[in-house]
C-alpha cells in the first residue's frame, strides 16, 4: 500500500486517542467489537453488569497489546448509569463514542407474556439505551463532540414470531437515535442507529443447529449464511472514527441480504 493512501485511511478510520464506552461489551458480538475496536487505537471502557466478566475482557484485550478498562454498569439502574459514566469522565476527561451494546431477550408469543418480561426487555434494551444516552450526552454536550452507535436490530422493522417485546424495544431505538440527533447535531455530537441481522454467536447456537429453523433464516438471507459478529466491524469502526463526520440520525442494516429481500426464486438464468 502506498504512504500517502495508508496515511489517509489512518486519518479517517484511525480511532487512536478516543475513549469508546459499549454497554454489553462482554456478550457474543460486544466482546469481539470491543477488540475490533482497541485494535483499531481506541481505549475501550468496557461495561457490564458483571464486573469479573468485563475486567476477563479488558485483561484480554491489554494482553493483545491494546488499552482497555472495565466499567460495571447495570443500564436497567439510572443510578448504576451516571455512575458509570462518571467514572469514565474521571478517568479518561472524555468520552468520544458510546455504544449502546447491551440488551436481553426472551422468546414468547405475545398472548403468553406478561409484565415482567416486558419490564424486563423494554427496561434494559431501551430506558437503559435512552438514559445512558442521556447520561453519556450531557458529557458529549459539554465537550462539543462525540459519536452515539445506537445497536437497534434487524427486528426493529422485520418480524419473527415470539420476539414482539424485544421488536418493540428495538424499534423503540430508531426514534431515541433521531431524537438524540436532531438536538445534539448543534453541539457536534452524532447518533446513528447500527442494526445487525441473524449474527451466530454462543447464545443463538440452538437456534443454527436446529434444521428448519436455520433452514427458514437462510433461505431469507441472501448471502445463505448467518453473520459473524465480525462482519459489523466495518460499519462500526465507520460510524465511530471521523470517517462519518457528516452522517446522523440514520439507521445502517448489516444483514447480509436479508432486509433486501433474501434469496430469489429460481428466474430461469444462468450465470455460467
Amino acid at each position: 500500500m502506498k504512504e500517502n493512501t495508508a496515511r489517509e485511511l489512518e486519518r479517517l478510520f484511525s480511532l487512536e486517542g478516543k475513549v469508546v464506552y459499549m454497554t454489553g461489551a462482554a456478550g457474543g458480538i460486544g466482546a469481539v467489537l470491543s477488540k475490533k475496536l482497541a485494535s483499531c487505537g481506541a481505549l475501550m471502557a468496557v461495561g457490564g453488569r458483571h464486573l469479573d466478566k468485563v475486567r476477563e475482557l479488558a485483561e484480554e484485550i491489554q494482553r493483545e497489546g491494546n488499552a482497555a478498562f472495565p466499567v460495571e454498569v447495570d443500564v436497567s439502574d439510572l443510578s448504576s448509569i451516571e455512575r458509570a459514566t462518571e467514572s469514565i469522565v474521571k478517568r479518561c476527561g472524555k468520552i468520544d463514542v458510546l455504544i449502546t451494546m447491551a440488551a436481553v431477550n426472551k422468546r414468547v408469543p405475545i398472548l403468553h407474556n406478561d409484565e415482567k418480561t416486558w419490564d424486563t426487555i423494554t427496561g434494559i434494551n431501551l430506558k437503559g439505551a435512552y438514559f445512558t444516552g442521556q447520561s453519556v450526552g450531557r458529557q458529549m454536550v459539554k465537550q462539543r463532540s462525540g459519536s452515539i452507535i445506537n445497536v437497534a436490530s434487524y427486528n426493529s422493522f422485520m418480524m419473527l414470531g415470539g420476539v414482539g417485546i424485544y421488536g418493540a424495544a428495538k424499534s423503540g431505538i430508531l426514534a431515541v437515535t433521531r431524537a438524540q440527533a436532531i438536538e445534539w447535531a448543534q453541539f457536534g455530537v452524532r447518533s446513528n442507529a447500527l442494526l445487525p441481522g441473524h449474527i451466530s454467536t454462543p447464545l443463538t447456537t440452538q437456534l443454527w443447529t436446529d434444521p428448519k429453523r436455520s433452514g427458514f433464516l437462510l433461505d431469507r438471507i441472501a448471502m445463505a449464511r448467518p453473520g459473524k459478529p465480525e462482519d459489523l466491524t466495518g460499519m462500526t469502526v465507520l460510524l465511530a472514527s471521523d470517517a462519518s463526520s457528516y452522517m446522523t440520525g440514520m439507521f445502517y442494516v448489516v444483514d447480509g441480504g436479508c432486509f433486501a429481500g433474501g434469496q430469489p426464486w429460481d428466474i430461469g438464468i444462468s450465470y455460467e
